[in-house]
């Protein structure tokens, strides 16, 4: 999970030094969501801490702020209890959006907390907090000088930048990536004291609440606020209170009250009017919710040709020979692990003829010219699907230099069938790189169609996204190929069907289970499971 940024196209870390964008009197209170900040800037940073013994069940993650992933561990095995499901149809299209909350109100009325409070009482993963303070313009020095001397009105709508507000909003609603600091939301909740000011703003909201809170109150939270967290004195606080706050509130803040669909009095005392919100965003969320049918997927393609975009490997006696060891089921852990790695060298060595090159011309240490070829692109990244996929980037770094390498976690959840994503790292800016995604085994597709819907969120051309595994089933091909026609399908090897649970027949097993020596769920797919607890 992504977490807020400080601005759209600005650094996300809490510990940058101050900018223009954090002019005086707000620096502090970016603070307020350095919780969210540290704790989902380390889940980028690192993979899931190593495996433990004696470890107690934790609790599923319910918002930004809690740093935990949403896991149990046993001895052999990492069992996720909380996931993204999918939020794109079986044409790899979005067809809901993410479900916008607006939360509007004066200074100081305490939106923040009440935002908080909705996200832990949704129980939900995937909550995007989105702070409008987050969005000021950059001041000139001109008005960083009235900043410095409480002269700058800070609550005008003319401080925001509404164009970037709005941009940022409509793209998180689309499930699109946000400048890399923030994606992947099923409910937004966007929190401002002009969250209202603005009529295509509005129309964006699914649901807008207004926190209405005694303006004494607010006043006695600026001062105890403004003087301790900002070491600010109680004449410059009351001085900026009466020439900007207060008359900012009355022309602007205020009359936005009549287009609130919710008024919450007292703020994040009134717990009856937060229940009431939390109640109807879930049933919004319900209405909202895929269901995915495995069958009806297994069925959709049945009888059609292979599709162009997919290549096999040369079916030659060494590959055939290779294939017919790690497919034995007698076969040893290092017997497997070492044919297996034969097979992904030859799998990625033909995947890269199929990069752009063009021609050019090198000097020998002969002195003469020859005429070659050349990588015609600006990048390659590779990213893997599961953990098993991840086995697959020693070969890719092998005949790769300079590979940029990123992870998509996603686990198939056992009550539903449904794929879940549940982390992601992606190197900055691939929208332009050939990506080379990697999955030992595809039966059903469903964790490769989110994968590349991942990809495509985040700007990478469809046609430039190469899928990558050792065994295919003729549905995963046909599913992935259905919904992305575009993404080069190459495999080693391609079986006919999977059976009522969805194994690749004849297949190879567990891929994972068999290459890290971890114990097999019975009846479980060649695809990871994850154990839904939540």
């Amino acid at each position: 999970m992504a977490a807020p940024p400080a601005r759209a196209d600005a650094d996300p870390s809490p510990t940058s030094p101050p900018t223009a964008r954090d002019p005086p009197g707000r620096q502090a209170e970016k603070s307020e969501t350095a919780c969210e900040d540290r704790s989902n800037a380390e889940s980028l940073d690192r993979l899931l801490p190593p495996v433990g013994t004696g470890h107690s069940p934790r609790k599923r993650t319910t918002s930004q702020c809690k740093s935990e992933p949403p896991l149990l561990r046993t001895s052999k095995r990492t069992i996720y209890t909380a996931g993204r499901p999918p939020w794109y149809n079986e044409h790899g299209t979005q067809s809901k959006e993410a479900f916008a909350i607006g939360l509007g109100g004066g200074s100081a009325s305490g939106k923040t907390t009440v935002a908080r409070m909705i996200i832990e009482a949704l129980d939900v993963p995937w909550v995007v907090l989105l702070s409008m303070d987050s969005f000021y313009k950059v001041l000139t020095e001109q008005q960083q000088e009235q900043a410095a001397h409480n002269n700058f009105n800070f609550d005008h709508p003319d401080a925001f930048d509404f164009d970037l507000i709005i941009s940022t909003l409509k793209k998180l609603k689309q499930g699109k990536s946000v400048k890399k600091t923030l994606y992947g939301a099923n409910v937004i909740i966007f929190e401002g004291i002009m969250a209202f000011a603005d009529k295509t703003l509005l129309e964006l909201l699914d649901m807008k609440i207004f926190v209405d809170t005694d303006s004494d109150i607010r006043l006695v939270r600026r001062l105890r606020r403004d003087i301790s967290e900002r070491g600010r004195d109680i004449e410059g606080v009351i001085k900026q209170y009466n020439k900007f706050v207060k008359p900012s509130f009355d022309q602007y803040i205020q009359p936005t009250m009549r287009l609130a669909d919710i008024v919450v009095p007292r703020g994040s005392g009134n717990t009856v009017a937060i229940d009431l919100i939390v109640q109807h965003v879930h049933s919004q969320l319900e209405e909202r919710k895929l269901r995915w049918d495995m069958a009806a997927l297994a069925s959709a393609h049945q009888c059609h040709p292979l599709p162009r975009t997919l290549s096999v490997l040369k079916s030659t006696p060494q590959v055939r020979g290779m294939h017919t060891i790690i497919r034995d089921k007698e076969t040893s852990r290092d017997e497997f692990i070492f044919y297996s790695k034969r097979l992904m060298r030859l799998l990625i060595e033909h995947a890269l003829s199929f990069l752009p090159f063009q021609d050019c011309v090198v000097r020998t240490p002969q002195g003469q010219d020859y005429a070659g070829k050349c990588y015609a692109g600006k990048q390659i990244t590779g990213v893997s699907i599961l953990r098993a996929g991840e086995t697959m980037e020693p070969a890719l770094r092998a005949v790769c230099k300079d590979v940029r390498i990123g992870t998509i976690l996603i686990q198939t959840n056992q009550l539903t069938g449904e794929p879940e994503l549940h982390y992601l790292r992606l190197p900055k800016d691939i929208s332009d790189d050939h990506v080379i995604l990697m999955d030992c085994t595809v039966s059903t597709g469903a964790a490769a169609m989110m994968a590349v819907r991942v990809l495509l969120d985040h700007d990478v051309p469809e046609d430039k996204i190469f899928l990558l595994s050792l065994l295919m089933a003729e549905m995963g091909v046909h599913s992935v190929a259905y919904a992305f026609p575009r993404v080069r399908i190459i495999t080693t090897a391609v079986d006919k069907r999977v059976n009522d649970l969805f194994r690749i027949i004849p297949g190879i097993g567990n891929f994972g289970d068999r290459y890290f020596g971890t114990d097999a769920v019975p009846d479980g797919s060649d695809e990871e499971e994850v154990a839904y607890t939540g």
